[in-house]
Parts: structure tokens; sequence; C-alpha cells
């Protein structure tokens, strides 16, 4: 078995990245608004502030306060939106209760929606319209099965998960690339069945273990993006790898899998943000 290493991936991505950036007539800037104290987000955000540093990108953090209102949030939006110096602006999910986060991240420009949140990103993400941005997460797990020759043309392809974050994007991503895309849910009758017939298995339910090795064909791909904690509150997936790990031909570990590629392709969105506002062309 292959072990598919996002954070070896994501580090020579952000060295790429860096070296890039210093040929930009200004560094690509990054602001992030986190809305209230919790413990993950904080981590989150931390990791993005150092992301940057790494690539040599400008961030700025807005810190609010969990009683903030929506009012303030809009404003300071727009204000962002009119910098010039800043290519993307994230607003950190979840956001404390009382708040319209869809209001939200509507209200970010989409040449800034470096999250691919907005609705004209994710439209144009559907109909295979250039110009948008690719999803963090599920762009994350492309560029990783392309670093190891894992190409979706002509393959079965299940997706477990719907959500509009990794699920549904995940799967047009890798429609686009002429894989034969089955998504399935909780409601999907013969789950172990459908998910056993896959060459590529991706997994974004968030359920300790939810694939066994009976799921898994014999030397499939085996992508796990949740992050769940076990009884023993150690970081998982959704994948049981003492089964999976003997039948699959690849399998990404977590963490260090999907997550690190998930924030190197923030900074890969932001980078190409700055390229189209600095009117220079995309490589």
């Amino acid at each position: 078995m292959i072990t598919l290493d996002g954070k070896a991936l994501a580090a020579k991505i952000k060295n790429d990245l860096a070296c890039k950036a210093k040929d930009l007539p200004r560094r690509p800037g990054l602001a992030v608004i986190l809305v209230g104290d919790d413990p993950a987000s904080r981590t989150y955000v931390n990791g993005k502030r150092r992301d940057c540093e790494a690539c040599g990108f400008y961030s700025e953090e807005y810190t609010m306060p969990a009683g903030v209102s929506q009012e303030e949030l809009l404003a300071l939006i727009d204000q962002l939106n009119g910098r010039e110096d800043i290519d993307g602006i994230l607003v950190q999910l979840p956001l404390p209760g009382g708040l319209d986060a869809t209001a939200l991240l509507d209200a970010i420009r989409p040449d800034k929606d470096v999250d691919c949140f907005h609705p004209v990103n994710v439209g144009r993400l559907y109909t295979g319209q250039k110009g948008g941005f690719v999803p963090c997460t599920p762009g994350g797990v492309m560029a990783l099965l392309h670093e190891y020759g894992v190409h979706p043309a002509g393959k079965t392809c299940v997706v477990l998960g719907r959500s509009n974050i990794v699920g549904k994007p995940m799967a047009m991503l890798l429609l686009a690339e002429n894989g034969t895309v089955t998504i399935c849910h909780s409601r999907t009758p013969d789950l172990a069945q459908k998910c056993a017939a896959a060459d590529i298995l991706v997994s974004a339910v968030g359920k300790v273990g939810l694939v066994t090795g009976e799921m898994v064909k014999e030397g499939a791909v085996v992508v796990d993006v949740a992050m769940n904690r076990d009884a023993q509150g150690k970081l998982c997936g959704d994948v049981d790898v003492a089964s999976v790990a003997p039948r699959a031909g690849y399998l990404t570990p977590v963490p260090g899998g999907v997550g690190p590629m998930t924030r190197a392709m923030l900074m890969v969105n932001t980078y190409r943000s700055s390229l189209r506002r600095l009117g220079l062309e995309e490589e």
C-alpha cells in the first residue's frame, strides 16, 4: 500500500508559492475573520497565518466577539472587498448562533472568495467555466491524486457524503476529469456493495470506522477526508485503517493526508487571485 502523503506535498506546494511570490509586484494578501472563541477555529486560523508566513504572503486577522452583529461583519467584509492589497477574504466557520453565514459568505466579492463558497464560484465549478476558484478540500484531494499518478478518467469513483463543502464539489471535480461518479449518503441502500465497486473511494462523512475492509476493492485508492476523534480521543478519519490498509492500493493518513492539502490549496487560491488582480497571466 502507498501512503498519500499530504503533509509532504503541502510543504512542496508552499515552497513553490514562496518562490513565485517573490517575483510579484506586491505580496498576495489574505484576510481572515474569526468570530467567537471556538478552540478548533482558533487552531485553524493560527495554521492559516503560519501558512501565509511560509509562502511570503501578507495576512490580516480580524478577531470579533461572539456577540458581534451581522451588520458589523457585513461592514467589515465590505471594507475588505474594497482593499487593493487583499486578494482573499475568509470567514472561519462555524459561526456562533444568531449570525447568517450564507449572507456573510455571499457578501464576499467572488474574485476574493478563495474558499469558493460564493454562488458565482460554485456555479462556475458546476458548469465548468473558468475564472472561479476550486474548493480547498476537494482541490487538495485532486492535487494529491495527481501527485501520485492517480487519474480518475475511466475509473469508478464513489464519494461518501453530500455536503456543499466537500461531497458535491468533490464529485464535480472527479466528473470533470472523466471519472464515473456515484455520491452516497445516509439513505443509500447497499452502501458496502457500492463502495466495494470503487476504484477511487473518497469518504467525507465524519463517522469513526465507517469504511471497513469489506467495503474496499482490492487495490483501490482510498481518500479519508474526515477528521474525527476515537474513543481514546485520538485523531482519526472515517476509515478503519486496520482492515482497509491490507486491501487498499493507496490510502491517505489522518492526520497528515487531506488536512494539510486543504490549507495549501487556500494558499494556491490566494496566489491565483493575486495574479488575476495584478493582471498577470495564470500559469
